[in-house]
Formats: C-alpha cells, structure tokens, sequence
C-alpha cells in the first residue's frame, strides 16, 4: 500500500461534473489501503465548502483530508502579521493568524474569481497598502516571494507530514504537467499524469521530462496501481 495526493479540479472532476468512475475510483483506493490525501491550488474557496461540493459529487471526502493553499499559508506563516488580499472564503482557512491591515510581517495574494468581491479585495486602498501585486512586491520590499501552492517545497511538505509518508513511497496524481508531475518529481515522490482537465500532450513532449507514467483518467488508477505496484 502507497500514499498518494490527489489533485482535484482536473483529476476528480471539471467544472463541477465528476470525472466518469472517480466516485468509484477513490473508493476502491480506499478499500485497497492506500492512504490519500486531496490537494488543491484553489484559492477562491474554503476547505469546507470544497469538501461539501465534493460530497455533492458522491466523494467521500473528509474535510480535514482537504489540503488548501490557505491551509498551507497558515502552517508557513503561523506566528507573523498577515494582510491578506484574499478572496473571503479563504480567510476560514487562515487559522491562527494574526490578519492585520497594516505594519505587517507578510503579504498574502490569492486568486480571484469573476464575482464583483476581487473589487474590493483588490481595492486602492488595499493594494496601496500591499504596495503593488507580487511583482511590485517583490521590487518595493526587495524581497523574493514564496509560493505556497503546488508546486512548491512546502505544499508538498505539508501533505507528506499530513499522511507521514515519504516522498519515494508517495504517488502524486494530477492533470497538470508542472504543477503536479513536475513538481512532485522535483520533492523526491514519483507521479502520474491523467488525460483529463489540463493535461496538454504537447506540455510533456516539449518538456523533456517524463511523468512515471500516464492513464486515461482517475478511474484507472486503481488497476494501474495494483499492476505496478
């Protein structure tokens, strides 16, 4: 039995839509004895109602399964001052912190959706404050920013410490070739790359990197994995 991350948007399903057989798929992961955890770059909403759409969807999701960048955010920046420019529903993730709107330690941006909100998220006042988006950051406080989602060191920490697993033994399962294969790749585990969501054909045939392997979709990688395994 192997950990595994798996994506969300992309791997369980698109836009809402599960992917045909990733109900099942998980479920047969589970009864196989895998240890999963879900993850997610989403910054426009919190675990909760991720969690509550995916059981929606028939998932049998746990919401404290879910790993958020705003979960993420809170673990890196536990202890410091943070304005966060972020879209509402992620501020439920953000446990813990201090969210002040001057004086502070860090800077947190998060995407935004098309609803009127990023309008006063992202208002004057608040980006003046903030001093610009991360580039203008980066150049006003001459400091280089951190990322905190996929695919960076410490999303991928955080879900190893979560299922206390190591990297060679853990499986990441995604649709997106650099933030998921990539990424993964570069922290130790080994990952797959589905034809679902975003994956690009293109995106792995120009990269010179190669996934440890491609399935059609999520609904395979039950069989897959007791092949190859």
């Amino acid at each position: 039995m192997t950990a595994i991350l798996l994506d969300v948007d992309g791997v369980l399903h698109v836009s809402g839509a599960p992917i045909p057989g990733a109900v099942d798929a998980v479920k047969r992961l589970r009864s196989d004895g895998h240890r999963i955890r879900f993850v997610t770059n989403s910054t426009v909403m919190p675990r909760a109602e991720l969690g509550e759409m995916l059981r929606g969807m028939g998932f049998g999701i746990e919401d404290a399964e879910l790993q958020t960048t705003g979960g993420v955010a809170a673990r890196v920046l536990a202890g410091k001052r943070v304005l966060a420019l972020t879209m509402p529903g992620l501020l439920d993730d953000l446990d813990g912190l201090q969210l002040i709107g001057i004086n502070a330690d860090a800077v947190l941006v998060g995407g935004c959706d098309e609803s009127e909100e990023p309008g006063r998220v992202f208002s004057y006042l608040n980006l003046n404050r903030a001093g610009a988006f991360v580039a203008g950051l980066e150049y006003a406080a001459d400091v280089e920013a951190t990322v905190l989602g996929k695919p960076s060191h410490e999303y991928f920490a955080a879900a190893l410490d979560e299922l206390d697993a190591d990297p060679e033994l853990t499986w990441m399962v995604g649709d997106d070739f650099e933030g998921d294969v990539i990424g993964a790749q570069r922290h130790g585990m080994r990952a797959i790359l589905v034809r679902t969501g975003k994956f690009r054909p293109d995106a792995v045939e120009d990269s010179g990197v190669q996934p440890d392997a491609i399935i059609s979709s999520i609904a395979q990688l039950p069989d897959w994995l007791e092949r190859n395994l």
